[in-house]
């Protein structure tokens, strides 16, 4: 009795853990593959105009925001639209208003696996902001804005701009990568930032106008009209760079053996041969074991 109570646990043991080693061999193994990571595009975005005002009306303490955009798309898109218009509670009744008036507006934007792109093109436009109905604050002929961020290379931001716009109705030349003040008394005044342009490592964007705007029309119920605007941008960001390939490193001094497909062997044979040896050497335990005992 007291010698097959102790003999089936062991020789389950002896199977169980064969069992374990070969299921496992296999597990470890899958777990060893290499993962791939994703995420491996870049980006890029692209907008006619951006505005960020803030309004102030003759009958009211309170400040109400213009915050607005025409043409904006993330890749893969393109849009075109020449005009834009806005309504601001308390200005000019509650009725539409021109913002932007142009005869060519235009953004796209495009991504592929190696490539990341954005351009905007702009020309013959107008913008106009609340209470100044009749007054352009920027009048512009042509401008245009590119980003392109290629895998592996150096990104790439660029603007173009005509030789003068117009601006509060004085016609201002066109320092590029410069800074201009526009004053008009009892109008407001403009500082002009044209073709600003930066680059990273993986990113470009440029901005063919940046405008500050400080204005006082005293027309349509607005007092004041302070903030920004922003005329033809672009930006990207390039694909990661893909990873370098990892050299093949060979055990040195090691014994060379056959191939696996040679032989008939695949890669759960070396787990196999070792359950098979575990289950030898149980079996020969148990057998000595009986020997004694008996």
């Amino acid at each position: 009795m007291n010698g097959t109570t102790f003999r089936m646990p062991a020789r389950r043991l002896a199977a169980a853990a064969a069992a374990t080693a070969l299921a496992a061999g296999p597990a470890v193994l899958a777990g060893a593959a290499p993962a791939h990571a994703t995420g491996d595009r870049g980006s890029a975005r692209a907008a006619v105009l951006r505005t960020g005002l803030d309004v102030s009306l003759l009958n009211k303490t309170v400040q109400v925001p213009l915050a607005l955009s025409l043409d904006e798309v993330r890749a893969p898109r393109s849009a075109e639209k020449t005009s834009l218009t806005a309504t601001l509670d308390g200005v000019d009744g509650g009725r539409p208003f021109s913002v932007l008036k142009a005869e060519v507006a235009r953004a796209e934007a495009t991504v592929t696996a190696d490539r990341a792109e954005a351009s905007t093109r702009l020309a013959r436009a107008r913008l106009h902001v609340p209470g100044l109905p009749l007054l352009s604050v920027v009048e512009v002929d042509a401008v245009t804005a590119k980003a392109t961020c290629a895998r592996g290379a150096a990104p790439v931001a660029s603007a173009t701009l005509p030789a003068s716009v117009t601006v509060l109705g004085k016609r201002v030349s066109v320092t590029t990568g410069g800074t201009t003040d526009v004053k008009v008394p009892g109008v407001g005044e403009v500082r002009l930032d044209f073709a600003h342009r930066a680059t990273t490592s993986r990113t470009a964007a440029a901005t063919a106008l940046r405008l500050r705007v400080t204005v006082n029309p005293l027309h349509l119920n607005v007092a004041e009209v302070e903030g920004t605007l922003t005329l033809a941008e672009a930006a990207c960001e390039a694909p990661p760079p893909r990873p370098a390939p990892k050299p093949e490193v060979k055990p040195q001094g090691a014994p060379e053996t056959a191939d696996l497909a040679e032989t008939g062997g695949t890669s759960v044979t070396p787990w196999l041969a070792a359950g098979a040896t575990v289950l030898l050497a149980t079996g020969a335990g148990a057998v000595a074991l009986a020997r004694r005992r008996n």
